[in-house]
């Protein structure tokens, strides 16, 4: 059975290396998407300081997403692909950190708590499935080390993910 355990934070890299080996271990044996993207939501919820959304959304035609599993508040279910930070990261194909939600032209408030976002694209085979949603009630709470991390953490989902 899979026990997370707590990581020190204070060096990011380290941080995320350590704990993309624990959803390696986490997703060991298993393929189903929607199983994975559950516990994948809550390792990060858990794992990850100064969040208060953590989930996906997945493609479900090619122009709209829909919440899949996560951990937090309530959430928008579905987002049209350009609309919203989630939507702007399909659209242009990137992962995408915004310092202050509320500055954001384009934002979506689900949660009028959130104050900083990172989303970062799912892509199998050249093609985007979905994004990860991170959320924090903390302005400025993401940066570079943290879309690294985050984009090697969706890889991993990916890999050891089936198709829907």
């Amino acid at each position: 059975m899979f026990a997370a355990h707590a990581i020190d934070t204070s060096d990011k890299p380290q941080f995320y290396h350590e704990l993309a080996a624990q959803m390696e271990g986490l997703l060991t044996g298993e393929a189903d998407a929607i199983a994975n993207a559950a516990n994948v939501s809550a390792l990060l919820f858990q794992s990850m300081p100064d969040l208060n959304w953590a989930g996906f959304y997945f493609l479900r035609s090619p122009d709209e997403l829909v919440v899949g599993p996560f951990q937090g508040k309530p959430a928008c279910v579905r987002i049209a692909v350009g609309r919203g930070v989630c939507g702007s990261a399909v659209a242009e194909r990137r992962s995408i950190i915004v310092e202050d939600v509320t500055k954001a032209d384009n934002h979506i408030f689900c949660d009028p708590d959130s104050r900083s976002e990172l989303v970062v694209p799912l892509v199998r085979a050249g093609q985007i499935i979905g994004v990860i949603d991170l959320d924090s009630p903390t302005p400025g709470r993401f940066d570079e080390d943290d879309r690294t991390g985050v984009e090697r953490l969706a890889e991993i989902y990916v890999a050891a993910s089936a198709s829907f």
